[in-house]
């Protein structure tokens, strides 16, 4: 969980950044952050500070990095610095991922809801105690 706070760091997102790592065999197999697409400039909200419709979140970017790869994240574990929105428990779903480790909980709690009831292992692992 601290790496993953860590690769959060990357973001270029002002209002929040969100780092993810998938983890399989003991080894990270895919990382992301969120922030916009591959060859969009690296500016996150708009004007009024509000995101903007197509930044990626940090679950998304890892998830497709991965299926770009020649790893599967079958039977990973995803470590997250926020808890996923209902989109991203969607797309951990499909990938195979089997348990779900997140640091901060979001207001919106439809995300984790959606995880637990596919049976996909969920656990709450404060980012201040990893430090």
């Amino acid at each position: 969980m601290l790496m993953a706070s860590i690769w959060a760091g990357n973001s270029y997102c002002e209002r929040r950044k969100v780092g993810a790592l998938i983890v399989k065999n003991k080894m990270i197999i895919s990382d992301g952050y969120n922030g916009t697409p591959t060859g969009f400039e690296n500016i996150c909200e708009d004007d009024a500070g509000a995101s903007k419709p197509y930044v990626l979140h940090a679950e998304a970017n890892a998830i497709t990095k991965i299926a770009r790869s020649h790893n599967s994240s079958d039977g990973a574990t995803l470590f997250v610095t926020a808890s996923p929105c209902i989109e991203c428990a969607k797309l951990i779903i499909q990938s195979g991922i089997r348990r779900v480790v997140y640091g901060e909980l979001y207001r919106l709690t439809d995300g984790i809801d959606l995880l637990k009831r596919a049976g996909i292992q969920v656990d709450y692992l404060p980012i201040d105690e990893c430090k």
